[in-house]
């Protein structure tokens, strides 16, 4: 057994790989995957049919688009969500607030996956992460959306830039406000670097995406710069459909 070997068995002695979705820890076979057996299926795919604007799931296939995107100006063109938040709502509270970054990893790999046919379509020259403000940032140790979108540019070979959009106002959490709310609570929330003058093509990536006040409001931004096209890909998308 080499030095590289004795480090990685005693790291997993005093930190055990742990199942993204129940947290409980590994078996040896089950490492690779990132998930345990029994939570293999616990988690709901958003599948067709999709709203044609945030892709979150639509209950009547013969609708084209959600409630919350009936007769709403989105600035971003199309977006792509993963899963029901509800069935992801624990691991998102640990991946967020528990200090389990390593959950990107296997998130950030079935979102590769999942959204093959999307990536393919829309092509983007990068993903850049929805920025937190500097101060929660240094509390909770890092961005999740970043993590997220570096395991999602790894595997899809897209470069992710996180100096092109940045947060300079603190912001109230959004769950606690209404749709008005929300706007006014978010707007001149982040400062847009000119760099984005030499693309076209951009995704957006979170872990939550709830209305696309957050978005919206940076592609909005985005748009102010000339930049053409606008997606977001998001982890799980939230009860606010």
């Amino acid at each position: 057994m080499n030095l590289r070997e004795i480090r990685e068995n005693l790291r997993e002695l005093l930190y055990p790989s742990r199942c993204a979705v129940c947290d409980g820890i590994l078996s040896r076979t089950d490492k690779r995957n990132r998930i345990c057996s029994d939570c293999v299926g616990k988690l709901q795919y958003i599948r067709e049919p999709k709203c044609l604007k945030c892709g979150g799931a639509l209950l009547d296939e013969a609708e084209e688009y959600c409630r919350n995107c009936k007769g709403r100006k989105h600035y971003y063109d199309r977006g792509f969500a993963l899963y029901d938040y509800g069935t992801v709502r624990m691991p998102v509270y640990r991946f967020k607030y528990g200090g389990r970054r390593e959950y990107a990893e296997f998130f950030g790999r079935e979102m590769a996956i999942r959204m093959r046919r999307e990536l393919r379509s829309w092509q983007p020259q990068v993903l850049i992460p929805v920025p937190m403000y500097a101060g929660k940032e240094r509390s909770r140790g890092y961005n999740q959306a970043a993590v997220l979108a570096e395991v999602l540019g790894r595997y899809c070979g897209i470069p992710v830039r996180t100096d092109l959009v940045r947060r300079i106002r603190k912001t109230r959490p959004m769950k606690e406000l209404n749709a008005r709310e929300r706007q006014r609570n978010i707007k001149n929330a982040f400062l847009i670097s000119q760099d984005v003058v030499k693309l076209e093509v951009v995704m957006l990536v979170d872990d939550i995406y709830t209305t696309g006040t957050t978005i919206d409001e940076i592609a909005r931004g985005l748009r102010a710069y000339g930049v053409r096209k606008i997606y977001y890909a998001a982890l799980a998308i939230g009860s606010g459909m």
